[in-house]
């Protein structure tokens, strides 16, 4: 189906959100009243560069607080909708947005909203344009879409139809028993399709409206529910986007336009009006990269890990260090001496990295091109909203090409040998447990839709965590088997967002052993206050010297219905550091109850430090 978006979804003048939009691949456009009364062009410049782009112009919004007025405010209301109607046909758009009244002049009388709204329909119809009439669901007397219907099947007007507005429908549904109706509705008398998506807030539903809207697939809404109904009744208009986003709005047009259709291509294969290739889950992390303009401090992390280097690229400066299916590339080549040692990319085992790739590019996120000197192994890889590159790698599969065959076998530096007596049970590095990636603070939820919508992975609810300096966002991300987990975090605010680090979270079998084995190595663990283990003795009831070998070592310790989470933390190095995990029991978190604590530590540590 065709695809439009409404120029208030995105930042920057009126010609810069029709230039994102276009580029973005969207058909059409809503044009916003105020857009176009800030703009230096007229309608019909407007018009043109809309036509330059290959953009029609759906629908011209909105006119407010035009029905169920006492007769002198109507004369005023039609007087004013004589204009936007005769605008609309110089912009070249048909179809005119009306919202059900919010005035405190409105009169409650169906009757009333009935004939004022036939009457517009007739002026309307005099300029060849349409009124799509829409609930707000906040009207002061119409805010239901099935009310708004009701007002448009008494008018009986061929001029006059209803827009369906997802969020103010579901924003006020108890249940599916609120949408049934929807597909009763004649499909040639629904003018207009508006969708959004959003968190689920308790909150006033007008800011909830104005502030936290977002775009399919990033909120809790089940738009591919409503958008079935709407089609069984026969529905063959655009699907656009209207969404009122603090965050979009101050965000780049471009990136936010190619967000936003991407969320409508995967909202539209939810129910089969697309078909892009299959999703193809990743099955494990082949590696992660690590870039940095100093490798020692690295390896001597590494080192006390109980991790080896074991191979060295042919002809770049990456050292491939191993510990059990734990695989970490140390590049020295294109580090920033600002950002110091950070997480470049990660490698991530595909069923079909062929596959995954068209199917990252049919949803917008073409593949990255690489420079590979002959005989380099010819990997995919795509680049995550953050910058993040992602390999799609097969490793050790016959007929496959090997990210490993690029590396040559190496002895490892001194001191960075295995720890002597240290063998596989006793606390060593099993593989990685899940990945924590620092979004770019405007970036959140289309990080949450790119890893979902392209990779196949299945978000969890996002929760947010008390920082020393505000609050952090999160949500994770993951296969259903936990082969792969990513934790996507990001600040609440517009900072640097070299502030808050990235980590690898590695599994080990028994944390306590791996602590004890990581100091023993020359390493340093976080410290962590004695109030948060003396909270813990109230909480939990450990066995004997369990809790004491905890405060001694900075482990953290979580518990869920699922069973038990025990976590520890190396300092922090560039904007990395590394964290060691022991799940017992099938447990399902990230130790989230713990982090304001771990924060904190961080923060302390780093003033120490000087860092």
């Amino acid at each position: 189906m065709r695809t439009s978006i409404a120029t208030v979804s995105l930042s920057g003048s009126l010609t810069e959100k029709l230039t994102a939009a276009s580029r973005a691949g969207f058909d059409g456009v809503e044009i916003f009243e105020n857009d176009l009364l800030a703009s230096p062009l007229t309608p019909e410049e407007i018009r043109a560069r809309c036509a330059d782009l290959g953009l029609t112009i759906d629908l011209y919004q909105p006119m407010r607080d035009v029905e169920g007025l006492p007769a002198e405010e109507f004369a005023r209301a039609v007087r004013r909708a004589r204009h936007k109607f005769e605008l609309t046909r110089r912009l070249g758009a048909d179809t005119v947005l009306v919202c059900s009244s919010v005035s405190p002049l409105a009169v409650h009388d169906d009757d009333l909203v009935v004939g004022q709204l036939a009457r517009l329909a007739g002026e309307a119809r005099e300029h060849g344009v349409r009124l799509a009439y829409e609930a707000l669901a906040w009207g002061r007397h119409v805010s239901t879409w099935d009310h708004a219907w009701r007002v448009v099947r008494n008018a009986d007007h061929p001029a006059l139809g209803t827009c369906l507005d997802s969020f103010h429908i579901l924003s006020r549904a108890r249940g599916p028993e609120d949408l049934e109706g929807i597909e009763d509705i004649p499909g040639d008398k629904i003018f207009f399709l508006q969708l959004a998506d959003a968190p689920l807030l308790a909150m006033d539903v007008l800011q909830w409206s104005r502030h936290y809207r977002c775009f399919p697939g990033q909120g809790g809404f089940d738009l591919a529910g409503l958008l079935r109904r709407v089609l069984r009744a026969g529905y063959t208009g655009p699907l656009s986007l209207e969404v009122f986003n603090d965050v979009f709005r101050q965000s780049e047009a471009g990136p936010t336009a190619v967000d936003a259709r991407r969320s409508l291509l995967t909202l539209q294969e939810s129910v089969g009006l697309a078909a892009p290739p299959a999703p193809a889950p990743p099955t494990g992390v082949a590696f992660t990269e690590l870039v940095t303009p100093d490798a020692a401090p690295v390896a001597a992390v590494l080192g006390a890990l109980g991790f080896t280097r074991t191979a060295r690229h042919r002809g770049k400066p990456v050292d491939l260090w191993e510990c059990g299916e734990a695989r970490i590339l140390v590049n020295t080549g294109p580090a920033g001496r600002r950002e110091g040692t950070r997480l470049a990319a990660v490698g991530l085992e595909s069923p079909d990295p062929s596959g995954a790739a068209r199917r990252a590019e049919a949803l917008l996120a073409p593949v990255l091109p690489r420079r590979r000197a002959p005989g380099d192994a010819p990997l995919e890889a795509v680049a995550a909203p953050d910058g993040t590159e992602l390999f799609l790698c097969a490793t050790g599969r016959p007929g496959l090409p090997d990210w490993r065959a690029d590396f040559e076998a190496a002895q490892p530096p001194t001191g960075t040998e295995p720890r002597a007596g240290t063998e596989p049970g006793a606390g060593a590095v099993r593989r990685v447990d899940h990945l924590s990636l620092t979004q770019p603070w405007h970036q959140f939820d289309e990080a949450a839709l790119f890893h979902r919508a392209v990779l196949g992975l299945r978000p969890q609810e996002s929760v947010d965590v008390a920082d020393p300096y505000g609050l952090l966002r999160s949500r994770a991300v993951s296969t259903d088997d936990g082969a792969v987990r990513i934790v996507l975090t990001v600040g609440a605010a517009p900072v640097d967002d070299t502030a808050h680090a990235q980590h690898i979270a590695l599994a080990v079998d028994d944390v306590v052993a791996a602590a004890r084995a990581l100091r023993a190595a020359g390493g340093t663990l976080l410290p962590i206050p004695a109030n948060y283990h003396d909270d813990l003795a109230a909480r939990f009831e450990f066995a004997d010297g369990e809790l004491e070998a905890y405060r001694e070592l900075g482990i953290l310790y979580d518990r869920d219905a699922h069973g038990e989470f025990r976590h520890c933390y190396t300092r922090t190095v560039g904007r990395v550091f590394f964290e060691l995990v022991q799940r017992d029991g099938g447990h399902r978190g990230y130790g989230a109850a713990n982090a304001p604590v771990r924060l904190a530590a961080q923060h302390a540590a780093r003033g120490l430090t000087g860092g």
